[in-house]
């Protein structure tokens, strides 16, 4: 025993710090070594059985250590740990070593396997004393890890490589050392050193196994800072649409945002450091169970940035060292990877409409002081919801500041779409129905840019652009009319999987859009940019924001809104303009054209007969083709095809593999029709002798028609329209 733990003690070890140089920084350093006691400690007692048992054990105890899954759960056990496993070891195609095993604990669930899995058959094989064996599993188990991480130290590793061959050699031999064994082992060490070197193997210490083809890449991570960095000057998705995350949370419709812009200068949004206004919500971060829970897994996304249901108030990712700041932001340094996940709690309330209706502008100092969230330019604080002769103090501020004229036009647009609500969230509301509906404003990736001040042109000239345009214009605007308001970024909710419980996000879901504070409830999302054009799916469906259009309509139903847009207007947006693409303010049809709904259902209609006809075409393509032979076996099978595929468009159902016995007995038992002329005469078309087959396939055709005729006279018309425009026979429905 003294001998087996002096021999094996150093080639384990070289074994161990070969692995946890693949990790930086190494973690858990007394794991690893409990794993190495557990490697070794077969290889240290003798009977078979105690043997065996320890094996067992070390393996139970290590996947424990390793995956932080207890294996009391034998039904779950190894599922558990071979999926982790799995996934840790192709992770190793896709991150670059050294990795952080704080960001990638799969990652160092296989580095603790591997070691203990190496260990071991080292300590057996020392125990077993056999030095070839021995050494062999040396070199792989050392030099394989050295293959990952380039030139790194790459000289000093093979020599201690070398040095543990010859330890075990030493150690192993009863007789004096071959001569051959000391170059020998020094040749396999250089090839080890060599191999780690190599560029083919760890070019720029990223894994280069795809040749092994283990697994199908997934696709490479990509960046949407292009949407995020409050650029005008246009924008460009790519064409793939890159799956970037899935987020396992509830069915309802959010926002998953990753970072706020609050602060306007130099003619743009920018985001500044966290605020005491960015934590000012009803509840606390602390108290997850009132707050809305996600499980979040980045797939492909390029970023550093930790998202969350709009306002995302803390983050766990295990032992990642990731960065939460006040208010939501969370960002972790080294950068995303493939799988890693994380969860999220959120503060997102659904206040419905009337509530924010009564929520009132008495706001914190810490969000309408200077240097905060109504700042219209660095320096220029609008004065809040409520002040008195608000608007004139507003004009004032910006006569005040010469370089600030050129925001005239969009400070008397707001005051004339909504300085006369009496609510800050009827100001919101009025503004982002003007934005999405009324203003005549349309969705587009390159736009024209007014370059003294984007935005301005934007609102009052050219009226076209994409998310961000939207976005910031209607966060400074309410800021004018004294409502707290800032540019949210991240994604639109992407499209939901019922069956699993997950919302999957595209980077073309990438998005911008506005919060604003309301008393009682924190700060609330609220989309400007209009859904006719745009890339990003899904809406906001939180009552206050379904109800927006609803309530701006009853609280302005005959005035006229910045733009002119009359009472009569409205009632044709209400109508269906908005839902047909007209662009607001467009002149509805009258006199003897047909209304929209009549249009829609005209259409409707139009379409069903063209799927009814397409439906009864295929069939009759299809039948064809199925006779379109001189063979009188494959006649026969066509017939029975035929009379398969008729039944099971009646929703009467046989076996894929029924005879033409069966298929007769099913019609006498379902329809209460004598098929046998039928079944004789294609039986014997099909396997009667060649002399006579050609003349029964057609008194098989024959005698198929004859029975489908008596068969539809069996039917009531309701069912034999039915079978005929059923697509059961073409494998749906089934």
């Amino acid at each position: 025993m003294r001998r087996t733990l002096a021999v094996v003690a150093a080639p384990a070890v070289v074994i161990a710090i070969a692995w946890l140089r693949l990790e930086h920084p190494v973690d858990r350093q007394n794991r690893v070594i409990l794993v190495l006691a557990l490697a070794v400690l077969p290889a240290l007692v003798r009977p078979l059985g105690a043997r065996i048992a320890a094996v067992v054990f070390g393996v139970a105890a290590v996947s424990w250590l390793a995956f932080d899954t207890a294996p009391w759960h034998p039904l779950h056990w190894p599922g558990l740990v071979g999926a982790r496993f799995s996934d840790g070891f192709l992770d190793f195609y896709d991150v670059r070593t050294p990795f952080d095993p704080r960001v990638q604990p799969d990652m160092r669930g296989v580095i603790l396997t591997a070691i203990f899995g190496f260990v071991l058959a080292l300590g057996l094989a020392v125990a077993l004393r056999r030095p070839v064996v021995a050494v062999g599993v040396l070199l792989v188990g050392a030099g394989w890890p050295a293959t990952l991480t380039g030139n790194r130290h790459a000289l000093a590793m093979g020599a201690a490589i070398l040095l543990a061959a010859l330890v075990l050699l030493a150690g192993l031999t009863t007789r004096r050392i071959p001569r051959v064994a000391a170059p020998l082992a020094a040749a396999l060490a250089v090839v080890a050193v060599v191999a780690s070197t190599s560029a083919a193997v760890a070019k720029g210490e990223l894994v280069r196994w795809q040749g092994w083809d283990f697994y199908t890449a997934p696709d490479k991570a990509v960046s949407v800072s292009f949407v995020w960095d409050a650029r005008y000057d246009g924008i460009q998705f790519p064409r793939k649409v890159t799956t970037v995350l899935e987020v396992k949370a509830p069915p309802r419709s959010l926002y998953w945002r990753a970072a706020v812009l609050d602060a306007f200068t130099n003619d743009r949004w920018e985001q500044t450091g966290p605020r005491r206004g960015d934590a000012l919500e009803p509840v606390s971060s602390s108290d997850h169970a009132g707050l809305l829970r996600q499980d979040v897994r980045v797939l492909a996304l390029s970023d550093t940035h930790l998202v969350g249901a709009s306002v995302p108030l803390a983050f766990d990712a295990g032992e990642a060292p990731i960065v939460s700041q006040p208010g939501g932001g969370a960002q972790l340094e080294s950068g995303l990877t493939r799988d890693f996940r994380y969860t999220v709690w959120s503060y997102a309330p659904q206040p419905t409409a009337s509530a924010l209706l009564r929520s009132q502008p008495h706001y914190p100092a810490a969000l309408v002081r200077p240097g905060t969230f109504l700042d219209v330019s660095p320096g220029v604080t609008a004065p809040a919801f409520g002040t008195p002769d608000r608007r004139r103090r507003v004009a004032a501020l910006l006569d005040a500041h010469s370089d600030l004229g050129r925001y005239v036009p969009l400070e008397r647009l707001a005051f004339s779409v909504a300085g006369s609500a009496r609510s800050p969230y009827l100001a919101a509301a009025a503004l982002e129905s003007w934005f999405r509906a009324r203003g005549g404003f349309r969705y587009t990736n390159t736009p024209s840019v007014y370059a003294p001040a984007p935005l301005v042109g934007f609102v009052a000239q050219t009226r076209a652009g994409y998310c961000q345009y939207f976005a910031g214009a209607m966060a400074l605007m309410l800021r004018y009319l004294g409502v707290p308001a800032r540019v949210a970024e991240g994604f639109s909710s992407g499209t939901y999987d019922r069956h699993r419980g997950v919302w999957t996000v595209t980077d073309h879901d990438a998005h911008a859009w506005v919060e604003a504070w309301f008393r009682g409830y924190g700060w609330l999302p609220f989309d400007p940019t209009p859904p006719a054009g745009r890339p990003e799916r899904g809406a906001l469906s939180a009552p206050y924001a379904l109800a927006v259009r609803r309530l701006f309509e009853a609280e302005h139903g005959g005035a006229r809104t910045g733009q002119g847009t009359t009472n009569a207007q409205q009632s044709a947006h209400r109508h269906g303009d908005e839902g047909n693409g007209r662009a607001a303010g467009a002149p509805a049809a009258t006199g003897g054209g047909t209304s929209p709904a009549g249009g829609l259902a005209l259409l409707l209609a139009i379409l069903a007969a063209a799927a009814a006809v397409g439906v009864i075409v295929a069939k009759v393509v299809v039948r064809s083709l199925r006779y379109a032979t001189r063979d009188p076996r494959r006649l026969a099978a066509a017939c029975r095809r035929e009379l398969a595929d008729y039944l099971l468009d009646q929703r009467i159902e046989a076996a894929r593999s029924a005879t033409l016995h069966e298929l007769g007995a099913l019609v006498r038992h379902e329809l209460g029709v004598d098929p046998d002329r039928f079944v004789l005469s294609a039986t014997a078309a099909r396997f009667g002798p060649p002399s006579g087959a050609r003349a029964a396939a057609v008194q098989a055709r024959r005698e198929l028609r004859a029975l489908l005729r008596r068969v539809r006279g069996r039917l009531a018309g309701w069912e034999r329209l039915r079978g005929l425009l059923s697509v059961r026979s073409f494998g749906f429905g089934q």
